[in-house]
């Protein structure tokens, strides 16, 4: 029956050591509803959905599901009782194939007197990716033979093959295109339109609001408000978020566009077959040059490319000195940071502890002789903490129990403590809520007054004219067009050209 209660919680409260996340949450999850969980990085929200789906227990406070008395062990036990979740990190296993993801924990289904039929278990596998939506990925290739994009669809496919009650997406479509988005929305309305529920966690709030039937804002661990469909506004759930009146102009002010003369990175004809073709780009001291386009026009590999992570065919990048970018030592050493795409798998030590992530690339400058010591390393480290206010029990926190928009600050603090002079950002802000948004952009804007050089890739269009001095449009691996700052420039032009 629809508006039939299915998971209430009463007075939740978890504890993590001294961090205290949930406050005694009491909120209902009703069938034929989409409920959009929303707060900043800190709020509680993967918390409260973790406890739900059997990740870990609550300190105190009861859960009931249907009527009756709610208490997980596990995911499976959850799984087993009609939820599961999809998580922002990565969920899949190197060194398996695509079938061996889907059905992780349910391997009896295939097996007989303990020999698994892998040619039914990839049959199933195909069968399940289809009902999805999903064409072109083969269960029997190896995980590895996949991007982030199709793996996380891949956890997607796990995570309902057991046709569960209560779907959790958990910043899930942050990692994807709008292709894969679109699969995630198709899978979400089906969800609904079988009187089940999804609880849905995203810091894009036009895509929550176009989504979400109703809406769940939890703050410092305290529930907030619960929203219906008519109540949706988007200054009213910001201020609601946050706890304080906050505009939508949280860019620039100024439009002026001005930037100091020196070329301080040049990429010079840039080559890399099947991805970028010919591409030479200028960024000066004092800049912040946005990069946009589709997710596949090549903006990010060129980030990659710019670090000397990735190296070219043809052409390449050279600083103002005339040093040419061999690796990405070369560009360390040079005062270069790069703030990665994918933030838990090429920026983070997610095991490693605060301090170790931050001190990183900067050991050189902490040490004496050769040696590094502890006491360079903690007052280091608690400099930048302090200066990025990064939310944490303490410095020997690892950073993986960090929320998103923390564990963006601890990216960002490496290279400031580094004493970077130049900053390749890929999607800075992806991920994280818009109290984090606002101050990553402050800083931006601060980097850019001391005459450091910014390039900003980013899939954002409200970003790139919000921020940039100049925009700089690719497609299909080319450079489609430029633009100057302007009150003038419009999303509707900038789309034009990449499509």
């Amino acid at each position: 029956m629809k508006n039939e209660v299915i998971l209430r919680s009463n007075q939740i409260v978890k504890h993590f050591g001294q961090t205290h996340a949930l406050n005694g949450i009491s909120v209902e999850i009703k069938r034929g509803e989409v409920i959009g969980l929303i707060g900043e990085n800190g709020s509680g929200k993967s918390t409260f959905s973790s406890i739900v789906s059997g990740v870990y227990p609550p300190t105190s406070g009861t859960l009931e599901l249907n009527g009756k008395a709610y208490k997980p062990s596990s995911t499976i036990d959850a799984q087993q009782h009609g939820i599961s979740m999809v998580t922002q990190e990565m969920g899949t296993l190197p060194g398996t194939r695509v079938a061996d993801n889907i059905f992780l924990g349910r391997e009896e289904l295939f097996s007989s007197r303990g020999i698994i039929n892998r040619e039914k278990m990839y049959s199933e596998a195909k069968k399940a990716l289809e009902k999805a939506g999903i064409s072109d990925i083969d269960p029997k290739a190896p995980i590895t033979d996949y991007g982030l994009e199709d793996r996380k669809l891949i956890e997607v496919v796990r995570s309902i093959y057991s046709d569960p009650e209560i779907f959790i997406v958990d910043e899930t479509t942050t990692a994807l295109s709008q292709k894969g988005r679109d699969i995630i929305y198709r899978l979400i309305r089906k969800f609904k339109d079988e009187n089940k529920a999804v609880i849905f966690i995203s810091h894009d709030l036009e895509e929550i609001m176009e989504v979400c039937s109703q809406l769940i804002v939890l703050r410092d661990g305290d529930f907030i408000a619960q929203l219906e469909k008519d109540e949706f506004e988007e200054e009213r759930i910001k201020e609601l978020m946050v706890g304080r009146k906050l505009t939508g102009n949280y860019y620039r002010s100024d439009y002026d566009g001005s930037f100091q003369p020196d070329v301080v990175l040049k990429a010079e004809r840039i080559y890399k077959s099947g991805i970028l073709e010919d591409v030479s780009i200028e960024l000066h001291k004092g800049e912040i040059l946005g990069i946009g386009g589709l997710t596949d026009c090549g903006m990010h590999d060129l980030g990659r490319i710019l670090f000397g992570i990735e190296k070219p065919m043809f052409g390449k990048v050279v600083f103002s000195d005339g040093t040419e970018v061999k690796n990405a030592k070369t560009a360390i050493r040079h005062k270069v940071g790069y703030v990665s795409k994918n933030r838990d798998q090429e920026a983070l030590i997610l095991s490693a502890s605060i301090m170790d992530n931050t001190v990183l690339p900067s050991l050189n400058m902490i040490s004496k002789a050769g040696l590094v010591f502890k006491h360079a390393e903690k007052a280091f480290t608690n400099a930048q903490v302090q200066n990025m206010s990064i939310k944490c029990r303490e410095i020997s926190q690892d950073v993986r129990d960090l929320s998103g928009g923390n564990k963006q600050k601890v990216v960002f603090s490496k290279w400031l403590g580094n004493q970077s002079e130049i900053f390749i950002l890929d999607c800075p802000t992806r991920g994280i809520d818009i109290g984090v948004k606002a101050f990553m952009y402050d800083l931006m804007y601060r980097l850019k007054k001391e005459g450091k050089a910014i390039l900003m890739i980013s899939e954002e269009l409200p970003e790139l004219i919000g921020m940039s001095d100049r925009i700089v449009i690719m497609k299909d691996g080319k450079i489609q067009n430029t633009f100057e700052r302007s009150e003038q420039l419009s999303e509707s032009v900038l789309i034009k050209e990449m499509v």
